[in-house]
């Protein structure tokens, strides 16, 4: 095997295990695929929970190159792509589950439905924070619930998904109120929302915020009791939109007020192949948002590479994280 015909990555062989520093094949672009050199790999809960074997509707099947999220530039690209050119800077939501490469290596070649040019106006590091959470935020809060200009908006959980979810709101003229911890109250505050501690009563931010009526839309990021307090915190005819909508729920308070649900399963067309296309479209109306300036992804400021990308994992799993982590990639 000569040295033009390989690349480094990080390979992990078994759950749990320590990641290992590999030189591995470098693909080449099929059709309908992009090869991209990448330069940052976005580090999510969801990565943290497939390396443990912890994510049954996210099997990888091991060893294998972890990372969903990537940024990076087009280096080569395949038959019957169009669109994208050598040398455009991109970011996607493209593998790492499903038994697709995933970002923690040097190159990955990539369907090109899932990519959109990058935003001009942020960097590397922060564009790849922002595939995974901005397209569960956009699939529930738009193509779900159709947010409307003047919504009072909730988001229950102003983690990753949902201080996105505030930024899309607020940028469709919603009216946004987030509930979580009161140390997140600043940071709510900065993206223009109005924050709600947590520790108050469903019924009592109801009642100060619409009046009794309840909410017109409320997405859920944090599920089990926060899909309960969703059901109980939407409006009559309102919309509840949840990322996290598993175990069992008393469905009783959305029915008696004629309100509806949706889930939002943002892996769906990396493991089934089906709506890439619009995954890539989502990506497309992020950078559009983001060149604006009405979307930046909050980043931890701690810097990892291949050296300590183990540490990100860690750092995620001990919920010591304030914002996105990313590994950037040499």
């Amino acid at each position: 095997m000569s040295t033009s015909t390989v690349m480094k990555a990080l390979v992990v062989d078994s759950h749990n295990a320590a990641f290992r520093l590999a030189e591995v094949p470098q693909p080449s672009p099929a059709t309908g695929e992009v090869l991209v050199r990448i330069k940052a790999s976005g580090v999510n809960p969801l990565d943290t929970k497939i390396r443990a074997g912890a994510a049954g509707h996210a099997r990888h099947p091991l060893p294998a190159i972890l990372g969903i999220d990537l940024a990076g530039i087009v280096e080569a690209i395949g038959d019957g792509v169009s669109g994208f050119r050598v040398g455009d800077e991109v970011y996607g939501m493209t593998g790492g589950v499903g038994g697709i490469q995933g970002s923690l290596a040097q190159y990955a070649a990539v369907d090109a439905r899932l990519l959109a040019v990058k935003p001009g106006n942020l960097s590397m590091r922060e564009a790849a924070a922002l595939p995974l959470i901005f397209i569960t935020a956009w699939e529930g809060l738009v193509d779900r619930a159709h947010v409307q200009a003047g919504q009072r908006v909730l988001v229950i959980g102003a983690g990753g998904v949902g201080h996105i979810v505030i930024q899309i709101a607020k940028a469709s003229g919603a009216d946004v109120y987030a509930v979580d911890s009161a140390s997140k109250a600043d940071d709510i505050r900065s993206l223009s929302a109005t924050p709600i501690d947590r520790n108050e009563s469903i019924e009592s931010y109801v009642k100060a915020h619409t009046g009794g009526k309840g909410f017109d839309l409320v997405y859920d990021t944090v599920g089990g009791a926060g899909l309960d307090a969703a059901f109980q915190a939407v409006g009559r005819f309102g919309h509840v939109v949840s990322c996290l909508g598993w175990g069992t729920h008393a469905l009783a308070p959305l029915s008696f007020k004629a309100a509806t649900y949706s889930g939002v399963f943002t892996l769906l067309p990396l493991l089934s192949g089906e709506g890439r296309v619009h995954h890539g479209e989502i990506m497309a109306e992020a950078t559009k948002l983001a060149e604006a300036g009405r979307l930046v992804p909050k980043l931890d400021s701690r810097r990892f590479t291949f050296a300590n990308a183990g540490d990100a994992h860690a750092l995620i799993e001990s919920r010591g994280a304030d914002g996105k982590l990313v590994v950037e990639v040499d």
